[in-house]
């Protein structure tokens, strides 16, 4: 079990890609705290389902665009486990509009939930990488940040952004034994991508090479080898998960 004993933080752990890591990591021995923001419930149960594993779990209700409610978590969590090993920024919305037609709350909600998160988290645990001279942190953007998405003008600029805080960071931290890499997921079947009509779905899967979505899983497989001890060469990296859609 690769990750025994080792901590890791999940934003938006509890659905979509946030909940596939959670459950890869802890399948590998990781203890994992996630935050949520809606569904208690449903926080609960992937509490038990990781414990299940033997592996040690807790849930906050914290919006992740908060900066005091970010800094409180990581601190309850160091409190909790004596360290954090791993930041997962995961979370992440969207709120699709042609910009002729995207109202201010569109862009803000979008921006501070998706870019501002990644701030929030990331400077709460800095300090702490630092001191221990050991960590990781993964950063799930988007091929939307890569080469732009029509009626995504928030998202793409939210996840461009996330690109270039990985790649700022990652020379920062590198000298304190500390990664910083991001993966570019395409297309990938969660409840973000449910909700597309089957027109655009189709049209989507013809630009695909492998003319499909992804699993939520194979994210997750790359997710635990960037923050793996196999992957401690590779730093400041952005890989692309997404079918050849890039390309």
């Amino acid at each position: 079990m690769q990750f025994k004993d080792k901590i890791a933080i999940v934003t938006g752990g509890t659905r979509g890609i946030g909940r596939a890591i959670v459950l890869e990591l802890a399948k590998n021995g990781c203890n994992v705290a996630f935050n949520y923001s809606k569904s208690a419930d449903v926080a609960n149960a992937l509490v038990k389902e990781i414990e299940s594993m033997g592996a040690k779990a807790i849930s906050f209700q914290v919006n992740a665009a908060s900066f005091e409610g970010a800094k409180n978590m990581v601190k309850e969590v160091k409190d909790t486990f004596g360290k954090i090993d791993f930041l997962v920024n995961n979370a992440g919305i969207t709120r699709d509009k042609l910009l002729a037609l995207m109202g201010e709350g569109d862009w803000d909600e979008v921006i501070n939930t998706n870019l501002k998160s990644v701030y929030n988290f990331s400077k709460a645990v800095i300090a702490q990488m630092i001191k221990q001279k050991s960590g990781s942190i993964l950063n799930i953007t988007s091929v939307s940040g890569l080469m732009g998405m029509a009626g995504q003008v928030n998202y793409s600029s939210s996840k461009a952004g996330m690109v270039g805080f990985t790649k700022a960071l990652a020379k920062e931290v590198g000298k304190a034994n500390i990664t910083v890499n991001a993966i570019a997921c395409g297309f990938i079947e969660t409840d973000m991508t449910t909700v597309l009509p089957q027109e655009y779905r189709d049209k989507m899967i013809e630009m695909i090479p492998v003319r499909r979505f992804g699993k939520p899983e194979e994210i997750a497989k790359v997710a635990a080898f960037l923050l793996s001890d196999d992957a401690r060469y590779i730093t400041g990296h952005v890989i692309s998960v997404d079918g050849g859609l890039a390309i």
